[in-house]
């Protein structure tokens, strides 16, 4: 039985691992059989017989428990083998990947916006629109203003458009959409740039909220929010861009969703959605923001807006929200156009000398009367940055007329300056005409009135003499401001310096500290491979003698040279921050009536070709009304224009001086009478040239003859 069973225990060590598993199972169950019939057989010493593989075969056959049993055994290696061959067709490809991405996202951040109950509370009743004061002089409103377009003519194209609309919110959940329906391509000059760089993108959206006092253009202050069609979200003046949505363009529609309701879990928030799909998760808003009224806002750029504020949305979004337009009165809060009781809107015209308080007046002005609209070089300068262009590096040579040295010649032409004149006496608002130069000579303002219809209250005002006390305390207040800022920017500057040179200290210690450590270690290295090639000399010369090892010595006194040698660190102190020291103004500061600039008014040139001709505004030159702020009276301004013009006289240089007719009538008789004394000299010097040569010659023929007669006698 033995010598029976070795031939086939080696075919069973050689059978796969999985054949062998399934023998050793069907074995475990056929053995009790095997050793049932051993027993009816007399009785032997021999080890039970082992069936053979055509046994195991046939008892399978006859037991179907054991034919369900080797089959699966059996079949095992093969299995693996094909399901990798299936996992390896089944592959997912990149398409599947990102669906099963983006569902995972879905999953992960599930809607949280639930559809809007029924609200039967009041309705704002007024529609919603624009007041002109809250667009910028190149939007274009029509169609009831539902579709806002924009001026492309010269500069203007590269110009942000930006529309507020009267009605804001304060509580609730409400959304308004926008689509753009037009993009468009302005030719540029073919002058080409001058080295400057257009503004990006040329075709530019930006919606959000802002306040109603925040700036017409979205990202200029910290009082507005907004998407742009880049993808990016922007909340307040210096935040960063937060790529926070797809972008958008032509054709799409573009909602925007604000929840100011605090019982939903997206509270304080401002949504994006693309034709109903939402491309932005929840923006919360800044802290300025919160809790304030909020007012729609657009800004664009060489694209024509289709604004949709209800009362049904045009594409849906995957829960119910009502529009702005069907908001309830109470969450809603709207601003009344201010209409003046004559129905004739106001242009100012300022009239103060150079450098006198002009542009501090302005500001002042504008502080308390922001329904006013400034018409400068200087605004379309403060437009240009606002709109991308970088600040020009040019110098100025005045406040009134500034270069604008952008490199681009229709923003450096003045196109931009003659479109706004054109199109301001059209839209019904309040202005400013701030012409410095063009303010103080008459002829100028008749030109810059004429532009100006009766529809139009035109008023100057005058600012001449010792301003009022609110005026000092207002330019003070300026200096002092400017004043602190500058000395924090010196400040800070200061404190930025010491720190380098600190650290540039620290890095040489540091350098020269580890310079000394490396030498101490070469140095240690070479008199440690000295004193070892020593050793091994006196080693051999010990085992030549015979002499026995020495004991080895123990290593303290070298950890402790270590220690000893190693230098201790200099702590360093922790330095208090320092707070910038606070300006003060001078007592001369506190007693000037007004602020000295860096940059003049005007131009040396300019003052000193025009200041003779400076006059104060009457009424018949075309003004319905003329106001002294200062001096309350025509009398006393007069008189100090005198005053000021004699003063100027004395100083300034007078580019334009000409000779009267006297002296020209004068300085002709004496260009003749010179011709005719200069023709006389000429006349007696002839003469005198002639004589001499004459006599010249008659000598030079005496000489001759005597040396002839000299020569015959020889």
């Amino acid at each position: 039985a033995k010598k029976a069973a070795e031939p086939k225990k080696a075919a069973a060590k050689a059978a796969p691992k999985a054949e062998g598993k399934a023998e050793a199972k069907v074995v475990g169950k056929v053995e009790p059989k095997a050793a049932g019939k051993a027993e009816a057989k007399p009785p032997a010493k021999e080890e039970p017989k082992t069936p053979s593989k055509e046994e195991v075969k046939k008892e399978t056959a006859e037991d179907p428990k054991k034919r369900k049993v080797e089959p699966k055994a059996e079949e095992g290696a093969p299995k693996k083998e094909a399901k990798k061959e299936e996992t390896a067709k089944k592959e997912p490809k990149k398409e599947e990947v990102k669906k099963a991405k983006k569902e995972e996202e879905e999953a992960e951040n599930p809607e949280k916006e639930k559809d809007a109950p029924k609200d039967l509370r009041p309705k704002v009743k007024e529609g919603i629109s624009y007041h002109p004061c809250d667009v910028t002089l190149n939007v274009v409103p029509t169609l009831g203003g539902k579709v806002l377009m924009a001026l492309s003519e010269g500069g203007m194209q590269y110009l942000i458009a930006g529309a507020r609309a009267n009605v804001g919110m304060k509580a609730g959940r409400y959304m308004y959409e926008v689509k753009i329906i037009e993009a468009l391509n302005p030719a540029e000059s073919s002058g080409g740039q001058r080295g400057g760089r257009v503004p990006m993108p040329r075709q530019l959206v930006r919606l959000g909220f802002s306040t109603a006092k925040a700036p017409l253009i979205l990202g200029d202050g910290n009082e507005s929010a907004y998407f742009d069609s880049e993808g990016f979200y922007v909340s307040g003046k210096g935040s960063k861009k937060t790529a926070a949505s797809q972008r958008f363009t032509r054709d799409q529609i573009i909602a925007v969703v604000l929840n100011l309701d605090p019982k939903s879990p997206n509270a304080n928030t401002v949504s994006l959605f693309l034709d109903g799909q939402r491309v932005s998760q929840p923006q919360e808003l800044p802290e300025a923001l919160q809790g304030k009224a909020l007012f729609p806002h657009v800004c664009y750029r060489n694209v024509s807006l289709h604004v949709n504020f209800g009362p049904s949305p045009s594409a849906a979004l995957p829960f119910k929200c009502r529009m702005l337009q069907e908001a309830a009165a109470a969450d809603a809060e709207q601003v009344k156009a201010t209409k003046p009781k004559d129905g004739k809107y106001e242009v100012l015209f300022p009239v103060a000398f150079p450098d006198e308080g002009t542009f501090d007046w302005l500001d002042f002005h504008l502080q308390s009367n922001k329904n006013y609209t400034e018409l400068s070089d200087r605004a379309i300068l403060q437009w240009a940055e606002k709109s991308g262009f970088t600040p020009a590096k040019v110098n100025k040579t005045s406040n009134d007329k500034p270069e604008m040295g952008f490199g681009i010649p229709m923003m450096d032409d003045g196109s931009v300056r003659r479109v706004l004149h054109a199109v301001a006496p059209i839209q019904q608002r309040s202005y400013i005409v701030m012409e410095v130069k063009g303010n103080l000579l008459k002829e100028e303002r008749k030109e810059l009135l004429s532009k100006w219809g009766p529809g139009f209250k035109r008023t100057a005002a005058v600012m001449m003499g010792e301003p009022s006390a609110t005026f000092k305390k207002f330019v003070h207040d300026k200096a002092l401001k400017l004043k602190q800022e500058a000395s924090d920017k010196e400040f800070h500057a200061k404190k930025a310096e010491e720190k380098r040179k600190k650290a540039l200290e620290k890095r040489q210690k540091q350098l020269e500290k580890d310079r000394k450590k490396n030498a101490k270690l070469a140095k240690k290295k070479q008199e440690a491979l000295k004193k070892k090639i020593e050793e091994e000399k006196k080693k051999k010369e010990r085992a030549a003698k015979g002499e026995p090892e020495p004991e080895e010595e123990e290593k303290a006194e070298e950890e402790e040279e270590k220690e000893s040698e190693e230098e201790p660190e200099d702590e360093e102190m922790e330095e208090k921050e320092e707070d910038p020291p606070k300006a003060e103004l001078t007592p001369e500061e506190k007693k000037a009536w007004f602020r000295k600039t860096a940059v003049p008014d005007l131009s040396s040139y300019h003052l000193s070709t025009s200041f003779q001709k400076f006059s104060v505004p009457e009424e018949d030159e075309g003004f319905e009304t003329v106001k002294y702020e200062w001096t309350k009276d025509a009398g006393k301004a007069k008189d100090y224009l005198k005053t000021w013009v004699r003063d100027r006289k004395l100083t300034i240089r007078v580019e334009d001086l000409e000779p009267s007719e006297w002296f020209g009538a004068k300085f002709k008789e004496w260009q003749s009478t010179m011709q005719s004394w200069r023709a006389k000299q000429n006349a007696f010097k002839a003469a005198k040239a002639k004589k001499e040569a004459e006599a010249a010659a008659k000598e030079a023929k005496k000489k001759a003859a005597e040396e002839e007669e000299a020569a015959a006698k020889k």
